[in-house]
């Protein structure tokens, strides 16, 4: 099945917030700790084996890496890679740095549509995710949990980390979060959850029928 982030290039890369492109096109961000497996991810997702650099060493992805999506002469939005979060080898003037880019960034991106955050299906909403959701609750905007890694649990456990994650949405819905809180198990190795992951990142990308073919029909299929 062909999907929109299946035409995905590599746009910029960018270590401060003065170098934010002036592009007007939507934004989806991918944020989670540094051994989540993100790049890993974006590169499954995107039918691509190195679109994203995916190292063995958790915390090398120190800057925002921009890829663009659709047709490279008119990009329908923007796949943002932000720095993966919780790495202890960093120097701390740099974490510092990182985490001023990241909520900054988070914050106060006007065409950021939503952040897709990665979390490790065996240790889902750490601390560390915590602070990033609400780092992005200002904006009311919605986010969308792949609990990676879910290969490596058995059914029930795959079961009660999604249930857990769920009831925790609920509480920060409760608590007067404003924006959609929804999750799903993930696995890049196993390519699990790869079109539900699609289905949304491609609908807060290309609402409607803009993005290749209708999302319903794909989801569907």
């Amino acid at each position: 099945m062909a999907y929109l982030l299946h035409q995905s290039r590599f746009f910029t890369t960018v270590n401060h917030l003065r170098d934010l492109p002036p592009t007007p096109q939507p934004e989806i961000a991918f944020a989670g700790r540094s051994n989540a497996g993100k790049s890993t991810a974006i590169n499954v997702l995107c039918n691509q084996k190195r679109l994203a650099f995916a190292s063995k060493t958790p915390g090398r992805t120190q800057h925002i890496n921009y890829f663009s999506v659709g047709p490279q002469d008119e990009p329908v939005g923007f796949l943002v890679d932000l720095p993966g979060y919780g790495y202890a080898e960093v120097p701390g003037a740099a974490k510092e740095h990182w985490q001023r880019l990241l909520s900054t960034y988070l914050q106060s991106r006007s065409q950021l549509r939503g952040m897709i955050l990665m979390m490790d299906s065996r240790r889902p909403l750490t601390e560390l995710d915590r602070i990033m959701i609400d780092w992005f609750a200002p904006t009311g905007k919605p986010i969308h949990a792949l609990l990676t890694k879910c290969d490596k649990l058995t059914r029930q456990e795959m079961t009660n980390a999604l249930r857990a994650t769920k009831k925790s949405f609920a509480e920060y819905r409760e608590a007067g979060y404003r924006g959609e809180l929804s999750a799903q198990l993930f696995s890049a190795m196993k390519r699990v959850g790869l079109d539900e992951a699609h289905e949304v990142i491609e609908h807060w990308l290309a609402p409607k029928d803009t993005a290749s073919g209708s999302l319903a029909e794909d989801a569907a299929d």
